[in-house]
């Protein structure tokens, strides 16, 4: 199964909805929703205020969750979970010598990310020790129009991805230049499908841009997107295409039979 594929059909006698639960409200906590009551919680991940207390106090015993008697947030043991997958999933772990020679090779930042539930999620990342605290976390979810990963992702997945993706989302601007236009944004991916990379400039962040490949592994399946993120300085569009995208489709092509 790749990192696209949709979850398999799961058998009714199978379904443990405790568990669900439990995750949703692992879920409802976030930037902008730090901590949480019972009936906060319960609200976000459409539970009631005691079934919300029960599955929150049961976390705050397994350690998942603190609390001072009345808020509730995570606490760092919830970081195993997403550091599980860093270090059990194949593809975080293939492609990490690869952003390296990224790195090397045009002096940027350099990511795989992944397209989950509508956002685009990074798993993977290098740099230099002078950039470790720029740019993108592991782990760091963003809209995915906004982003050079997101878009070329949905772009190469094609019209019946893409135009799903399209009808469900509410477009925030994040900057004056973010495109909240859904017509601008569907010529946008149908120009990105048909030259096969994608450039996205001051969409998240003013004077900052990214360029991206899609990832394709042996079997000719789209698994996520390799890109770069650069401050915009005084490089114009063209000058920063010619000077990483050769590295980047390069590294992807020779990333592809063992992926």
């Amino acid at each position: 199964m790749s990192e696209q594929d949709p979850p398999f059909a799961l058998e009714r006698r199978d379904w443990i909805a405790g568990l669900e639960k439990g995750l949703a409200v692992i879920e409802a906590f976030d930037a902008e929703h730090p901590r949480l009551t019972a009936s906060q919680a319960g609200q976000r991940c459409g539970l009631t205020r005691t079934a919300a207390r029960r599955h929150l106090l049961t976390l705050v015993h397994l350690g998942y969750v603190a609390t001072d008697g009345k808020l509730f947030s995570l606490t760092p043991r919830v970081l195993r979970l997403g550091q599980a997958y860093l270090e059990s999933a194949r593809l975080p772990r293939a492609v990490q010598p690869y952003l390296q020679r990224v790195t090397a090779g045009t002096g940027e930042v350099a990511y795989a990310g992944v397209l989950e539930q509508d956002e685009l999620v990074y798993v993977a990342r290098s740099g230099s020790h002078r950039q470790l605290n720029t740019g993108y976390m592991l782990g760091s979810r963003v809209q995915a129009q906004v982003t050079a990963a997101g878009l070329v992702i949905l772009a190469m997945s094609g019209a019946e991805v893409y135009e799903p993706w399209l009808a469900r989302q509410e477009l925030r601007a994040y900057t004056s230049h973010t495109v909240v236009d859904r017509d601008e944004l569907r010529r946008r991916l149908q120009q990105i499908q048909h030259q096969g990379w994608a450039i996205s400039e001051q969409q998240l962040e003013m004077n900052y841009r990214g360029i991206a490949v899609p990832l394709y592994d042996h079997k000719d399946h789209l698994v996520a997107a390799m890109s770069v993120t650069m401050p915009m300085q005084s490089e114009s569009s063209e000058d920063a295409a010619r000077r990483v995208l050769p590295v980047l489709q390069d590294t992807a092509r020779s990333m592809r039979p063992l992926l």
